[in-house]
């Protein structure tokens, strides 16, 4: 298949979207205005360059996607871009992955006084493949409803998502499937049993044990919550780490270097959220 391209991230808000609409808002992201999938669930977008963060929570009527369900509060989704999300679920169940059939869903979304829909395909992974969470492939059937200049400013600056960091018991479960996926060439192995998939615009997802991750993040690391791999943090990249420190000096628990500013899993919903400067190494 393909090279990997990163599409989103998702933080599951469960039934606190409005909770964690405001947090991510205070943390310095522009929101998208809430939207509601048919689906059953809603949403609000931090948009970047050439991916975005997902806030995503139980529709306002109660109803939730069953699929949400079993995930608790925290960064439980990574998804990755396809052109075509009926063909990727064809190729991956060829490479020995089950993945789901193409869904179609879509969301209002109001511009100029007009309503319009925002369609997409996506193809899932069953999480017991991955190990890590929800893995999925989403086709973008209306981009411009999505990727939009009004949207893509940040109060911190924020530009793009650079790197995943995931916690995992044994990396060759997600080199496999990821192997499997992509080109060979994408993912590569590490001397301490971590592993990462390169990504296009040289953004990685960053595989290692759950031991080292959570002593690497320190006291920003998000609670594993009973799973034993998991999303741990983004690392999102911004034009100046000081204005971001400045921005965010009355967060509890930041940690502030020369190149990066981490704000902690507690205060952004178990998702630990680090913004490393644009030329930082």
């Amino acid at each position: 298949m393909a090279g990997a391209t990163l599409d989103h991230i998702v933080v599951d808000t469960r039934d606190r979207i409005d909770e964690a609409a405001a947090t991510y808002t205070a943390l310095g992201f522009q929101l998208t205005p809430r939207g509601h999938h048919t689906l059953g669930s809603s949403n609000n977008l931090a948009i970047f360059g050439s991916n975005y963060l997902e806030l995503l929570g139980f529709g306002d009527s109660g109803a939730a996607r069953p699929e949400l369900m079993d995930y608790p509060i925290g960064l439980n989704g990574v998804v990755f871009k396809t052109d075509d999300a009926e063909v990727t679920a064809a190729r991956a169940q060829q490479a020995g992955i089950p993945a789901t059939p193409a869904r179609a869903f879509s969301r209002p979304v109001e511009l100029d006084g007009a309503t319009e829909q925002a369609r997409f395909r996506t193809t899932h992974l069953p999480p017991e493949t991955s190990g890590i969470g929800r893995v999925y492939f989403c086709e973008h059937l209306t981009p411009e409803l999505v990727w939009r200049p009004e949207w893509q400013v940040h109060p911190n600056g924020a530009q793009e998502i650079l790197r995943v960091l995931v916690a995992t018991e044994d990396a060759t479960r997600q080199t496999s499937m990821f192997g499997a996926l992509f080109q060979s060439g994408d993912v590569s192995t590490q001397s301490d049993g971590g592993a990462l998939l390169a990504l296009s615009g040289g953004c990685q997802i960053v595989m290692a044990s759950v031991a080292d991750t959570l002593t690497g993040l320190g006291d920003a690391a998000p609670d594993p919550a009973g799973r034993g791999s998991f999303l741990a943090a983004m690392v999102l990249r911004v034009a100046s780490a000081s204005a971001v420190a400045r921005l965010l000096r009355d967060v509890p628990g930041l940690i502030v270097t020369a190149r990066t500013v981490t704000v902690p899993a507690r205060a952004a919903f178990n998702t630990a959220l680090v913004f490393e400067e644009a030329h930082a190494g």
